[in-house]
């Protein structure tokens, strides 16, 4: 049996939707499902009467949601405790951070961070959105940092995990810069020339992003894919040399801009395809205050007493 099944199992109890318990858990919902009925082959019963609907337990689930409550809590003191005998690195905060953020983001917000916190120590995971994600449903992390906007949230339970704002970043398009400052290419493209577009892999978060953005543009915009890859480091490099159009963070081109290397994009008559969207900062409530507040506990006090933004990239 393995602990995600229970973690699974109160999800469902609590949102009583196999759908959105799913989301919060960051799996598909045949994979949730699955996860379900092997906790269901284990017990040895049928934990769930799924001939109802919202999804109800059976009395074999009402019993075993009172006692995974239990073990969960147990499971997550023992691990506290056991990281608190371990003196290697237990000054360190863990942060889980998507690549682009890790790159653009985070170092500008940890050099402003040390001005108003403090000293701090941090240990890095650059992943991927979902396996970030899941890094700190997983209780690998102390603090995970991402982007947030309405047409993608991700799907983070409000009642296990708190939450701050920590600065904002704007996604624009970008190409190489002629002799003469304008832009290489042109928006929107013709249908029978299309620009060449410098993509994000499928499946990363600025990929679907920029996808909404261009739904969402008045004109369209006609774009062909010849390049693709999870990072924006990677799509800018393309871009300086000439490739193509891509979409990138502010923040990752912010001297680039301003040395000429790179336009700005925009659609004729001056419309913006730029999108502001929120850098957030998350972690596991905690059930209880500790007597001795742990560095990342200390981080997250600093955090939510801040009057405003500690970074942003406009």
């Amino acid at each position: 049996m393995e602990t995600k099944w229970l973690e699974d199992f109160v999800s469902l109890a609590e949102t009583r939707s196999f759908s959105r318990s799913a989301q919060l858990r960051h799996v598909t919902q045949p994979a949730f499902s699955r996860r379900i009925q092997s906790l269901e082959a284990w017990a040895g019963a049928n934990l769930v009467d799924r001939s109802s609907y919202p999804t109800q337990l059976t009395p074999a689930g009402v019993t075993l949601y009172a006692q995974a409550l239990e073990m969960l809590q147990a499971l997550q003191n023992t691990r506290a405790m056991l990281r608190g005998h371990n003196a290697v690195g237990k000054d360190f905060i863990q942060f889980a951070v998507p690549h682009t953020l890790a790159f653009t983001f985070f170092p500008a917000w940890m050099a402003a961070l040390r001005e108003s916190f403090g000293p701090i120590k941090s240990r890095l995971s650059a992943l991927n959105v979902h396996d970030a994600a899941m890094r700190m449903a997983e209780g690998g992390c102390d603090v995970l940092i991402a982007y947030h906007h309405p047409s993608l949230p991700l799907q983070i339970d409000p009642d296990r995990y708190d939450m701050v704002v920590l600065g904002h970043e704007v996604l624009a398009p970008y190409a190489p810069a002629r002799p003469d400052g304008r832009a290489l290419f042109s928006l929107p493209g013709l249908a029978a020339k299309p620009l060449p577009y410098l993509g994000y892999a499928p499946g990363a978060y600025l990929g679907e992003i920029t996808d909404w953005i261009l739904k969402q543009a008045g004109t369209p915009v006609h774009l062909e894919r010849v390049y693709e890859t999870d990072m924006a480091e990677g799509l800018k490099v393309m871009a300086l040399e000439g490739h193509g159009v891509a979409f990138l963070p502010r923040s990752a081109v912010k001297k680039e801009v301003q040395a000429g290397a790179l336009v700005e994009m925009t659609l004729p008559e001056g419309q913006a395809l730029a999108l502001n969207m929120e850098v957030r900062a998350y972690r596991e409530k905690p059930f209880s205050q500790p007597t001795t507040p742990s560095p990342a506990h200390l981080l997250w006090q600093h955090l939510t007493q801040s009057t405003g933004p500690i970074h942003s990239s406009r």
